[in-house]
């Protein structure tokens, strides 16, 4: 038998016409066993799907999937989503987890969950929900919870994870799930789900079509053949039911699994023998099944058996006997007695937790008996439901949702409660459902001194997820009268931040600084305030008076200790708007070392990471990446440890990659920008990250000499066509005309980079280690007008050497070298390897490397260009950058010079000595230098490095010749 009930017997009642469905639950099972016929394998998980309209038998099949699971030793795991429980954030998820982890002590808890405790313990409901702090974030609870169960899958192997209605499941189940279950295929883990496919709703379409991420093809359940409901009939009646009477079963339930069993079943009870003359009674006991004929059926039972059945089905799911007489108004005896009639009816059965809870035998019953509810009794029962589970201390987030149900009658109780429920939900990681939750309570009304900070929640609510509406309710909330002024503060850094998050840069400065002149009686908020609008005027790409905001800043910096975190934060963008503007160095390092004095948090709730990222950024661009990378490694594990994994993560992986690329480890630098994207990409809302994220890729790829790679990047997310707001660095229009560069179309980057000098000109920001806008603009005219293209370089190098970064001033030098030519080309050259030396910058100075060493070929001074080319070669090779160490061993081959290949190291007919030897040369080793750490002389070094050059196959006899000349390595 094929039938939808919520306890079918698979031992007495077969399932009919589902070998197929049946064959793939048994293959999938098979994958998960790490033996197969006594022969080892690696046990592989996955998804298995079973969709059809309500009663086609899915139940049954997850039914017959437990017994077969539990049968084999697999640990099961199981939920259901439910009609009237989709409002409750995490309820599919806590059904799965909280049975494995329910009875643990708080010890044992947090060392099973480990640094995710904070994070999803309450999404999981095993901890209330704290009454303030930090709100994770919903990205952080879905990582926390794949941790969850990927533990699980890994202790309790071979697991099998039954979902039951997934079309009725939470939004942030389902959203969770999604995202989830492609990694039950690198598991032992098998998620079996079953749904309605036109029920589906968008957050679970992944699993409705064939896809190859979820290794997956639903099954979708046909309705049973005249033969199948044929025997069904008869197992009940006899087999002298007639073909007639089977036929007219068949044709009165449309082969409707659950339908036929329950045909039959009445027909058994009833003691009919299938024959023509039974027609009559069956037709009747058909229509008592579902609809219109179940309610007239129920009504036959009583008044006290319809209102418990009303009051069970208002409750949904597991449904607790007391909390339903309670909503009924009936005593424990009439209780009672509704139950065993509704059993005897085969309308109610016994819970999964068995004696203690009930359930309907069917969605499908519980659905007509909800929906024949008159509205005004549905609403009050909703009303005494939502009592009467606040009694029973059964949380305010089931409470609220059965207010969720009733008209708004202004109740202050109401509020309250809608309120804690949303509070509970934002701390779970769900503001989708505290957003629902604060709308409601918004139109109960609340009382108007409560208006504000319920708006003000609200508006907390939908940041993540809808910021314009932010706003909105911001400027709503900021309108009403009498705010207290720590709540005030509150509202407008929440509204700045989603002015800024939406592209309103201007808007959000502009709002800071009528706030801090609003605040005159509250020094502390009103430098609150003023910290808000320097950071976000600094980030507005359409500031008017940039200098003059400059200077004010500038003048208050300078006069506060740093005692509090308002003045840190001022102070840190002292030591940003320092480094932008050109300033020397070791000013910007000391605005930035006394703003660090007492912390810069990263996740202060009422600051945001702007000003502590740029502050650990100043240290990468003053030649101190390693600092910066410890600020970026302490801020990022403060915002993971708050479970903020969503653009906070994004852009602090995106910039640590950026860190990378700086110093030159370009492979690093492109894995964990790639990193960055990624989460930026599925994090709604994180558009600026992307924008970082972005610009750093096509810069690494473009250092890695991956310029096709660099091009469909930008061609993917439309760089370049679009100019944002906010400032990003680096510059996207300075990145995008290095592409172009790149591509050889000089002619299109020049104007690029004139207007971003114009714009850079106009805000006085001059630091070329920010952004190099010259050195792109020089390369581009060098051709078509080589002495404004010197005149560019030039300007920049005094700039350079005006901050005094060494990777700054090397890397400008060389750009005047390449554009200004001939012997002061050559001297620039040196220069700039000498300042590069200097420097953290190790991809910069192999470019100085190679460029001086080809400038030195074509002079002719071939020893000299070998020297540098091969040290060029040797650090491009070490920082990942496979354009340039390209182009060495082209320089090398046009200057005579035979490049040592690169795969020398993995010639196993090398010695050890002649590796090493072979090693120093690439590094440009004299052959002094190679005879003292190998004890040899010269002549023996010269006949090492013959046998090295025969083994590989490469001429030895000109660098054989040329080792005698090569310069000494300076010390």
């Amino acid at each position: 038998m094929a039938n939808e009930l919520r306890q079918p017997t698979p031992a007495t009642r077969p399932l009919l016409e589902r070998r197929k469905e049946l064959r793939a639950l048994d293959s999938a099972l098979t994958g998960l066993r790490d033996t197969v016929d006594g022969v080892p394998q690696a046990p592989r998980g996955g998804l298995l799907a079973f969709t059809g309209p309500a009663g086609m038998g899915k139940t049954a099949l997850l039914t017959e999937a437990r017994v077969r699971a539990r049968a084999q030793g697999f640990t099961v795991l199981s939920g259901r989503g439910g009609e009237k429980e989709q409002g409750l954030a995490f309820h599919l998820v806590r059904q799965v987890v909280q049975p494995s982890l329910a009875s643990m002590d708080e010890g044992k808890l947090r060392a099973f969950l480990g640094g995710w405790y904070d994070i999803v313990a309450a999404a999981l409901g095993l901890v209330a929900a704290p009454s303030g702090g930090h709100v994770p974030d919903p990205t952080g609870v879905r990582d926390g919870l794949d941790w969850v169960m990927t533990r699980l899958a890994v202790t309790k192997t071979p697991v099998i994870l039954l979902l039951d209605d997934l079309h009725w499941a939470d939004v942030e189940s389902l959203t969770w799930l999604a995202s989830f279950a492609p990694r039950a295929v690198d598991l032992s883990l098998l998620i079996v789900v079953a749904f309605r496919p036109d029920e589906l709703p968008l957050e679970a379409a992944a699993f409705g079509s064939p896809s190859a991420d979820l290794g997956n093809r639903p099954f979708t359940l046909a309705p049973l053949s005249a033969t199948a409901v044929a025997r069904i009939v008869r197992d009940e009646v006899g087999e002298q039911a007639e073909d007639a009477f089977c036929e007219e079963c068949w044709e009165i339930t449309g082969g409707s699994p659950f339908e036929a069993v329950e045909l039959s079943i009445r027909l058994g009870e009833r003691d009919l023998r299938g024959t023509r003359e039974d027609l009559p009674t069956m037709r009747d006991l058909a229509a008592a099944v579902k609809g219109p004929g179940l309610i007239e059926r129920l009504q036959g039972l009583g008044t006290t058996t319809v209102r418990f059945a009303y009051a069970a089905a208002v409750l949904g799911q597991a449904i607790s006997p007391e909390l339903a007489a309670r909503i009924a108004a009936i005593g424990s005896t009439a209780a009672a007695e509704a139950t065993e009639k509704l059993r005897a009816a085969r309308v109610l059965a016994e819970g999964r937790a068995r004696g203690e809870t009930l359930e309907f035998l069917h969605p499908l019953i519980a659905t007509t008996i909800y929906r024949s509810i008159g509205p005004s009794l549905r609403e009050g029962l909703h009303n005494s439901a939502a009592e009467a589970v606040r009694a029973a201390g059964l949380g305010q987030a089931a409470a609220a949702r059965h207010l969720l149900e009733v008209p708004c009658e202004g109740s202050a109780e109401a509020v309250a409660c809608l309120r804690e429920a949303a509070r509970e939900a934002l701390h779970s990681g769900a503001p989708e459902a505290a957003r629902r939750l604060l709308n409601r309570a918004l139109q109960e009304p609340p009382l108007p001194e409560e208006r504000a900070a319920l708006l003000h929640e609200l508006a907390c609510a939908t940041f993540l997820i809808k910021p314009t509406a932010t706003v909105t309710h911001l400027r709503e909330a900021l309108a009403e009268p009498g705010i207290d002024p720590e709540l005030r503060a509150s509202m407008v850094y929440r509204l700045t931040q989603a002015l800024a998050h939406t592209d309103r840069m201007a808007e959000a400065a502009t709002v800071a600084a009528d706030e801090a002149q609003r605040a005159a009686a509250h020094p502390r908020i009103r430098l609150r305030m003023q910290a808000d609008h320097f950071v976000w005027s600094a980030f507005r790409t359409d500031e008017v008076d940039s200098s003059g905001r400059s200077r004010k800043l500038a003048r208050l910096a300078d006069r506060l200790p740093g005692r509090g975190p308002e003045e840190r934060y001022i102070i840190g963008s002292r030591a940003w708007d320092a480094m932008m503007c050109g300033e020397p160095r070791q000013k910007a390092l000391a605005y930035a070392e006394k703003a660090l004095r007492g912390g810069l948090s990263w996740t202060h709730e009422n600051h945001g990471f702007e000003v502590p990222v740029s502050v650990a950024l100043v240290f990468m661009y003053c030649d101190q990446p390693r600092r910066a990378e410890e600020l970026f490694a302490k801020g990022m594990a403060e915002c993971e440890s708050k479970g903020w994994r969503g653009s906070h993560l994004a852009l602090g992986q995106t910039l640590s990659g950026y860190i990378r690329y700086r110093r030159g480890c370009l492979a690093e630098a492109e894995n964990a920008v790639r990193e960055g994207l990624r989460i930026a990409d599925r994090v709604e809302g994180a558009v600026p990250a992307q924008w970082f994220a972005i610009g750093i890729l096509i810069q690494t790829l473009l250092a890695r000499g991956r310029v096709v790679a660099a091009r469909r990047l930008a061609d993917t997310y439309h760089y370049g066509d679009v100019i944002p707001n906010a400032v990003i660095y680096p510059d996207p229009r300075t990145v995008y005309a290095e592409l172009l560069l790149a591509e050889g179309r000089p002619d299109e980057a020049a104007p690029l980079l004139t207007r971003v000098g114009e714009w850079l000109e106009g805000r006085e920001w001059r630091n070329p280690a920010w952004c190099p806008w010259q050195l792109g603009l020089a390369s581009a005219l060098s051709r078509s007008a080589p002495d404004r293209a010197v005149r560019h370089a030039q300007d920049a190098v005094k700039r350079a050497r005006d901050f005094g970064a060494a990777s700054a001033i090397g890397q400008a030098l060389h750009t005047q070298a390449e554009v200004t030519g001939g012997e002061a080309g050559l001297d620039l050259h040196a220069q700039a390897v000498d300042q590069l030396q200097q420097s953290p910058a190790a991809y910069e100075l192999a470019r100085a490397l190679v460029g001086h060493g080809a400038a030195l070929a074509r002079d002719g001074r071939l020893h000299q260009a070998a020297d540098r080319l091969y040290q060029g070669l040797e650090g491009a090779v070490h920082c990942g950058a496979e354009g340039l160490a390209a182009r060495a061993r082209r320089e090398l081959s046009a200057a005579g010079l035979r490049p040592l290949p690169l795969r020398y190291a993995q010639t196993d007919t090398l010695t050890a000595q002649e590796r090493r030897a072979a090693e120093m040369t690439v590094g440009g080793h004299a052959a002094p230098v190679v005879a003292k750490e190998l004890h040899l002389t010269e002549e023996g070094v010269r006949q090492l490095l013959s046998s090295v050059y025969r083994k590989i196959g490469t001429d030895a006899a000109g660098l054989a010749a040329a080792l005698e000349t090569f310069p000494r390595p300076r010390p």
